[in-house]
Parts: C-alpha cells; sequence; structure tokens
C-alpha cells in the first residue's frame, strides 16, 4: 500500500472555545444542541425563544428556539406563529408577545406581520460580539488553526469518504475532477464537524486492461519514458497495443492469458505492474498536492482479496439470494426496484459488484466507521444502490451507515482548441490565460513574488468554483470564458476579493497594530452596510451545519458570493482610508479583516488556497 507522506492525526481536536459571552449582558437560558461560544447567533435565537415562550403559555423556550428562522427581505430573525397550533387568533397571539416585549441588549425591536414577527437584534451587540467571536476563533485557539465554523456535531466519530478513485496507467481524466472536488470538500466539512475522517482513493488498479498494457510493454515499452512520466507513457502503449487489438483478436486472447496470470498470483506476471502501480501513485499525488487535495489511503480494486469475495458469493448462497442463469450469478432486487444484479460473470471472474461488497466488509472490520461516503457519479446510482441492498440483505447492521454522494456530469470539457482533455492540461491552460491577464497591470505584477504559481491558483479557483457553484446533482456545461472572469459570480471574483481584503493592513499601515476587539469601539459601524457583513458574517457556522445535512458544497459558495457582494457594496461608504475619525478607520478595518478571515474560511473549506496578492 502506498501511503502518502506522515500526515498529522485526523482527529480533531476542539478544544473550548476562547470566547464566552460576556457577563454584562442579560442572562438567558440554555437550549440544548445550541453553543454561542462558538455560534454567537445562538444566543441572540435564544433571547427570542424566551420573549415567545414568556408571553405564550405553555411554549417552552426550547420550543420555541426551533421555530425561530432566519428573516428574509432584510429581517433578521422570523416566528411563524402558526406552527406551534396555539388556540386562539394569530393576530391575538402576535399582541401577547409585543404587549409584553421589552426592548434589551439582545433583541431591539419586534414587529408583526400577518402570521409572522420579525426580530431585530441589537446593532451594538451584535456586532461587538460577531466580530470579538470571529477573532477569538481565528486567532486565540488552543490548536493555534482558525476555527470559526467549526462544532462538535461529529465528536468520537469516525467517516471514510471514498473520492477521485481514477485508473492507473491512464492521465487523470476531467471525468474523475467532480469525485475529487466534492470529496475533498467532503473531508473538510467532516473535520471542521468534529469527525475523524479517513480519505480513501479506491484505484482502478485491476482487470483485463493490465493484461494488454503487459502485452504491450513487451512491444512498445520504454524504461526511460517510464521514469520520466509513467502514466503519459502507460497510456500511450495502452493506445498503441489497444488499436492492434482491434486488428488482431489474438492480441486480447494474450491480454486475457497475461492477467489471468497475474490473478494466479504468478510474481512474473505482476513485477511490472507493481511498479506501474508504485509510478502512477507518485504521479497522482503531484496532481493531488497541485489541487491541494490529500489522502490518507492509497488502496485499489486489486486489495480485495479473492477469499473475502468468495466468501461473500458463499454467504449469498446460502442465504438462497443467488440465482443462476447461463452459468452467470446474479442476485434477484426486482422487488425492491432494482432490477438483478449480476455478481459472478460466466466466466468464473468477479465483477465489479463483488469486489465492492468485499471491499465494504473488509474496511469495515479494519476501520469500524460510523459512517463510510461514496463519491460517485449518478451515471452509477443503479450499481451503488444494488451494492448497499445486497449488503443490506446480508444483514450488516453497518450497510444503513453507508452513503452514496453524487453528481451530475460535466459536459463540453476540453481545451479551448476542442481536444478531449486531461486534467493536467486544463490547469496550464487556465494558469496561462490568468497569466495573460494579470500582466496586464504591470505595477501590481512587479509585486508578486510568485507569479506563476499565483496564475495557477486563480485557474485552479475558477475551475473549482464552476463545479461547486450549482447543485452537485445538475450537469454543468464546462465554459472557459465565464470560468476566468473576474466579472460575475466566478472563482477569480472571489479570489480577488480576499486579495483586497487582505491590502487593508498594508494600505493603512498607521492604524496597526489594531487594539484588542474589546478596545475598539464597534458601536461606530452604524452604516446599513456594515451591519449586513456583520449579520452574514455571524451565520457562517450555521452554513457549515446546513453543508453537513445536505452535503452541498454550493451552500459554501453561495455564502462566499453573498459575502463578497455585500463587501463591494461597502467599500464607497464604509471606507477606511481617507476617514478623519481614527477610532471609526480601525473599527471599520477590524470588520473587514474579520470579513477577510471569514472569506478565507469557506473557501479552505472548499479545498481553495485564498490568495494575498494578484
Amino acid at each position: 500500500m502506498a501511503s502518502t507522506s506522515a500526515r498529522p492525526s485526523n482527529k480533531p481536536v476542539l478544544e473550548s472555545s476562547p470566547f464566552s459571552v460576556p457577563s454584562d449582558l442579560p442572562k438567558l437560558p440554555e437550549v440544548p444542541g445550541t453553543d454561542p461560544t462558538r455560534c454567537v447567533l445562538d444566543s441572540f435565537r435564544t433571547a427570542i425563544a424566551k420573549i415567545v415562550a414568556d408571553a405564550l403559555e405553555p411554549l417552552t423556550v426550547e420550543q420555541v428556539y426551533q421555530g425561530v428562522d432566519y428573516g428574509k427581505k432584510g429581517e433578521d430573525f422570523t416566528v411563524a406563529l402558526p406552527r406551534f397550533k396555539l388556540p386562539g387568533k394569530i393576530d391575538e397571539l402576535a399582541k401577547k408577545v409585543i404587549d409584553k416585549f421589552q426592548p434589551d441588549e439582545w433583541i431591539e425591536s419586534v414587529t408583526h406581520d400577518r402570521a409572522f414577527l420579525h426580530f431585530r437584534c441589537r446593532t451594538a451587540t451584535l456586532t461587538r460580539l460577531v466580530l470579538d467571536q470571529i477573532h477569538a476563533l481565528t486567532y486565540d485557539t488552543a490548536s493555534h488553526q482558525p476555527e470559526y465554523g467549526a462544532n462538535y456535531l461529529g465528536e468520537g466519530k469516525r467517516v471514510i469518504i471514498e473520492y477521485s478513485s481514477p485508473n492507473i496507467a491512464k492521465s487523470f481524466h476531467v471525468g474523475h475532477l467532480r469525485s475529487t472536488i466534492i470529496g475533498a470538500f467532503l473531508a473538510n466539512l467532516y473535520k471542521a464537524c468534529g469527525w475523524e475522517v479517513i480519505s480513501l482513493n479506491y484505484l482502478g488498479d485491476w482487470g483485463t486492461q493490465f493484461g494488454l498494457i503487459a502485452v504491450g510493454f513487451e512491444k512498445y515499452g520504454s524504461q526511460e519514458a517510464l521514469e520520466k512520466d509513467a502514466i503519459q507513457h502507460l497510456f500511450e502503449v495502452y493506445v498503441k497495443v489497444n488499436a492492434e487489438a482491434e486488428k488482431d483478436p489474438k492480441v486480447r486472447e494474450e491480454a486475457a492469458a497475461w492477467f489471468k496470470r497475474m490473478e494466479d498470483g504468478d510474481e512474473e506476471a505482476l513485477k511490472n505492474w507493481r511498479v506501474w502501480r508504485q509510478l502512477s501513485i507518485r504521479k497522482y499525488e503531484e496532481e493531488y498536492a497541485r489541487l491541494n487535495v490529500h489522502f490518507d489511503e492509497y488502496t485499489g480494486e486489486s486489495e480485495v482479496p479473492q477469499e473475502t469475495m468468495d466468501r461473500a458469493l458463499r454467504q449469498l448462497q446460502e442465504m438462497d439470494l443467488i440465482e443462476e442463469d447461463n452459468g452467470a450469478l446474479r442476485v434477484n432486487l426486482e422487488k425492491y426496484k432494482l432490477g438483478k444484479a449480476v455478481v459472478r460473470k460466466r466466466d468464473g471472474t468477479s465483477i465489479y459488484l463483488t469486489r465492492d461488497i468485499g471491499g465494504a466488509v473488509e474496511r469495515y472490520n479494519k476501520y469500524h466507521f460510523d459512517k463510510m461516503i461514496y463519491v460517485v457519479s449518478a451515471q452509477q446510482d443503479m450499481h451503488v444502490a444494488q451494492f448497499f441492498k445486497v449488503l443490506e440483505l446480508m444483514g450488516f447492521d453497518w450497510a444503513k451507515s453507508l452513503e452514496h454522494v453524487n453528481y451530475g456530469l460535466v459536459l463540453g470539457m476540453s481545451t479551448r482548441k476542442g481536444t478531449v482533455v486531461f486534467l493536467d492540461q486544463i490547469i496550464r491552460e487556465a494558469a496561462a490565460v490568468m497569466h495573460e491577464q494579470m500582466r496586464k497591470n504591470a505595477d501590481k505584477y512587479n509585486a508578486i513574488e510568485d507569479p506563476e504559481h499565483v496564475a495557477q491558483e486563480i485557474g485552479i479557483t475558477g475551475i473549482k468554483i464552476q463545479d461547486m457553484a450549482a447543485k452537485r446533482i445538475n450537469n454543468y456545461t464546462f465554459n472557459w470564458d465565464r470560468m476566468l472572469s473576474f466579472e460575475g459570480d466566478t472563482g477569480p471574483y472571489l479570489q480577488y476579493a480576499h486579495v483586497r481584503l487582505s491590502s487593508i493592513e498594508r494600505k493603512n499601515p498607521e492604524l496597526l497594530p489594531l487594539p484588542a476587539p474589546a478596545q475598539l469601539k464597534t458601536d461606530l459601524l452604524v452604516e446599513p452596510q456594515a451591519r449586513e457583513i456583520v449579520f452574514l458574517l455571524g451565520t457562517y457556522p450555521d452554513v457549515v451545519k446546513t453543508a453537513l445535512k445536505t452535503h452541498e458544497p454550493s451552500g459554501i459558495v453561495t455564502f462566499a458570493f453573498r459575502l463578497s457582494h455585500a463587501i463591494s457594496s461597502a467599500w464607497e461608504t464604509v471606507i477606511v482610508k481617507g476617514e478623519q475619525d481614527k477610532e471609526k478607520a480601525k473599527a471599520r478595518m477590524a470588520l473587514y479583516l474579520a470579513a477577510r478571515d471569514v472569506l478565507g474560511a469557506a473557501l479552505r473549506l472548499l479545498s481553495i488556497r485564498p490568495l494575498e496578492r494578484m
């Protein structure tokens, strides 16, 4: 088994939060499942729940809390009264709440609109607490890592995430890109939510194509070309020998015979294959490092023992789940509307499904996971559903903790000249376009230490954001112009927003160092644009929790765009440079730096490296 270089432990250790709610604020009851030390908006929601519960007996604070939702059209929070099914008219219930309401440091107003009550948080308290919390959880944590947005939801639990899973001896095709990007996001997300995460790359490293490559390598192989770029060279060999096999059926027979020797454990036949696998993994690791993706373990089809597969087949036969059809063995799943699943071909060789079943059993025995996620294209929905159902029928309790995170297709992904592509070409081309754009501004260009690296990062951000911007299940059309534009909702636009926020300290050195958050005069942040940014920043921990429920990276992308738009709207009115009142300028700078820290956290969750200059 090849493993990456030593990786830190995957058990996230979240110590207690360095932030606590100040004692000078009105005391609030504790609501189970909330944690104001990591999401201070929980306190404002609790305050609202208390206001409603105090006015409307027999409601409890916990009951009302479940019904405190984010407001729409500029409202902070909204409570829909009909959900509580209380006796009496809605208008009378609303009047009871409003009559009893006393503004305090948490909530400054409540208004009634049809079936809803809208609550507005006290701006000064909101601003002070949100900025304090972001600063503490970014710079004062015991882990010395930024933790704003992190939570304890998965504490003590272990998840295996299988994603990417390319075929060795073939270049990294764009078809594997979505699984890689979505899987890396899920690995980061589960870690942020306290889970121990094991990232698995299950390589396509077994099958008759390796017999074909072995036959081809004897004719066309070059040790030197192999050392230089194993994947490229083996792909070239595969193309040549495949063309030959089209014309001459004997070639396929030779390949099948060779693979049979591999299956029988013939050391001579396995020797080259081992080298190819090792060199392919080494090359993939370079590709993954560039994409900011890391695996804990490279495993593969070859590592599922024959004995495990045989045992699974025997068990299915003993349970009377197998029927024979012309020598092939199938599991009849028609009563579950899942057709018939072939578990062994006519010629007696194993098939993907048998291997997947064997692999899942091996993994459970090795890791005793609480959940295992397969990030696999929606084209495989039927296969994965059959696979999960067979494991369930075999009586494995853990089968119900398997999840399939699926996704649609990337349409029209090719180089700009229109050739079919490997990821390497796409990244190189995206970087070249970005480099060209950057050169247009000579002053900024000369201030960048490594422009090639920055151009590549912007290109990769463009690719990733285009992929994650919409719901996973949607197919999307790969669009070069849109992907690399700095206008509109694109990856380069998000990097630009982060760079612009990062430049504030460089452009206003006279305001540094900023005082500790508690000493800042945050009550000077009175502009509506400033308040909108503060409230959005406060919602980030909830955005992370929602993403854990939906497994949708698009929720994080949408948040990053909303935040970037809010910042963009504030530049002209909430100015730092040129503001005469130094205290106000410092408070504003602290607001923009908090926005930079949260936008950076969102980008890192999406496996994107935030840039400081471009």
